[in-house]
């Protein structure tokens, strides 16, 4: 499947300072500003909100 830029890569980086991060994709049609979601940051141990780094 081809890789299109529609639907690009992107990082998710930790707001807790730990460095942990997450990669998913993006429909960038429905998103078109920089996503943050909360997600479990394991070195930390707790849910912390994961914005988008580029």
């Amino acid at each position: 499947m081809a890789r299109s830029e529609l639907r690009p890569v992107i990082t998710l980086r930790s707001t807790a300072g730990t460095g942990f991060t997450y990669v998913t994709r993006k429909n960038r049609r429905n998103d078109p500003d920089r996503i943050a979601l909360r997600k479990f940051d394991p070195v930390a141990g707790r849910h912390v909100e994961f914005r988008e780094s580029r």
